[in-house]
């Protein structure tokens, strides 16, 4: 094999994860510590416990279970003959955990003041697949973790009445007219 065959080479990948990826496909974010607790040696049930915890500011948290996250990536990944700094794509999906967890550890170092591992941390991550940041802002936001509030739940707004003859419908109702 030349160096320009092994430059080729997709880079490593995690193993994929279909039951942990249905039962939090199933669940709600309650249910991911469980997950967690049927599946400790999965990256993906920890990436997603991390990114929930950041997503409520629970910076502490959130870097714990992202170190989790990336540890275990990190052993699966060298298991597979992956060597520090070496490729991990983003478009082989199972590697989402592993480049997810280093973006959520990232974060919560940011938050807590662990600027210098920050540092490291998204360095790895360029690294592994510099486009990963990019999709990682874009494709996993906080806001999509925000609750919907359906209107049925919401009370009925009371109807306005406009008094007779007035000239000016969108006034509040009982503001003071001129005359």
């Amino acid at each position: 094999m030349t160096a320009d065959e092994s430059a080729l080479e997709p880079g490593a990948s995690l193993a994929d994860e279909p039951e942990v990826r249905q039962e939090l496909a199933q669940g709600d974010r309650a249910s991911v510590a469980g997950v967690v607790a049927s599946h400790p040696s999965s990256p993906l049930a920890w990436t997603e416990l991390a990114d929930i915890a950041d997503s409520e500011g629970r910076h502490l948290e959130s870097f714990a279970f992202a170190s989790v996250a990336v540890d275990l990536a990190r052993e699966q990944l060298a298991a597979s003959g992956w060597t520090p700094g070496s490729p991990v794509p983003w478009s082989d999906e199972p590697n989402r955990a592993y480049l997810r967890g280093l973006d959520t550890q990232r974060r919560a170092a940011g938050h807590l003041g662990l600027d210098e591992k920050a540092a490291q941390l998204a360095d790895e991550l360029a690294r592994a697949d510099a486009e990963a940041p990019a999709r990682i802002a874009s494709e996993f936001t906080p806001t999509q973790l925000i609750p919907i509030i359906v209107t049925d739940s919401l009370p009925p707004a009371a109807p306005t009445e406009v008094p007779a003859g007035d000239s000016n419908p969108d006034a509040a109702p009982g503001a003071a007219r001129e005359d």
